[in-house]
């Protein structure tokens, strides 16, 4: 957890930095130069600021320890502070949108804009990759959905940048201001796009579900190598940052005594262990061949299978 934290806090750091210099560097430029795509893309990086402190913040709370009030932790922090970056991609988005659509709509007057913003936006598609790499190595090294939301983010400042870039070009050969206006209007619609996806990723873990449901699979062949144990059902799983809460039932002869049917039981846990990365499994015993009501929670091999035909 200790090194989780630090992870989360370093990658937070750079994006700050990194993220501060980009975002004045092209906000300046984009006033000087004329450009609305420019200054557009630099309040696109100010955006990732505020986010980058956001994860900042958040890196501190899912590093505290379970407590009464939280008995599972603070991990789901992590996935809150996913969607809260969501909101504030699409408010951004919505703001450039709305200027951009103004000047063309009310066909403002342009001058061409002066040459320095394609060296910038050069210079801001490099930091962006250097950025969103380094965001989702760090991402996927922590486990942090939110770091990867990220870099996702900053993905798509590297295709914003590109779009700005190839308008820029345009505006010089053609000579139309106007284009410039038109490229900062598709990348205000790319970035409320790209707001949403982040937002509907986080639904499912908010939501207590899995976005991988092999996790079942994985669960159901880890019981069968345990001798012993049979017909796992009401199979139940949902994720804590990059971890799995599991809990199952499974049958075992009646007759055994508590003992041996509590190491069936200590089997079948470390065998899902080893396939599957867990935070807390409970696996509860029941004797072979009772009558079972039909459950309104959990999956078993039938539901599953039916599932992926």
């Amino acid at each position: 957890m200790k090194e989780r934290e630090q992870i989360l806090i370093r990658a937070s750091w750079i994006s700050i930095i990194g993220n501060a210099i980009l975002s004045i560097l092209k906000m300046g430029v984009g006033i000087f130069a004329g450009s609305l795509a420019v200054l557009g893309d630099g309040i696109d990086s100010a955006t990732d600021v505020v986010i980058s402190i956001v994860t900042l913040f958040t890196a501190r709370i899912v590093s505290r320890p379970p407590n009464s009030n939280y008995a599972y932790g603070y991990e789901k922090a992590d996935s809150v502070a996913a969607k809260v970056l969501s909101f504030v991609i699409f408010f951004a988005g919505m703001q450039m949108l709305l200027s951009t659509g103004k000047s063309i709509i009310f066909a403002v007057p342009r001058e061409l804009p002066s040459t320095i913003a394609i060296y910038v936006t050069l210079l801001s598609i490099i930091g962006k990759l250097g950025l969103a790499y380094y965001q989702f190595r760090q991402g996927k090294k922590a486990g942090s959905v939110m770091l990867i939301a990220n870099a996702k983010n900053m993905r798509n400042d590297v295709i914003i940048s590109t779009g700005v870039l190839c308008g820029l070009f345009f505006t010089f050969i053609l000579k139309m201001p106007i284009l410039d206006s038109i490229t900062g209007l598709l990348i205000s619609l790319y970035i409320i796009k790209s707001s949403i996806d982040i937002f509907m990723e986080t639904n499912v873990v908010l939501m207590d579900g899995v976005k991988d449901t092999s996790v079942y699979s994985k669960i159901f062949d880890a019981v069968d190598r345990v001798p012993g144990a049979v017909n796992p059902h009401r199979v139940r799983s949902r994720q804590l940052g990059n971890l799995y809460m599991i809990s199952l039932d499974i049958e075992v002869d009646g007759t055994l005594s508590l003992n041996e049917a509590h190491e069936i039981g200590n089997k079948v846990e470390h065998n899902i262990k080893e396939t599957v990365d867990v935070y807390d499994i409970i696996v509860h015993i029941e004797p072979k061949g009772k009558t079972h009501h039909e459950e309104k929670f959990g999956v078993d091999k039938n539901s599953l299978s039916d599932k992926l035909r």
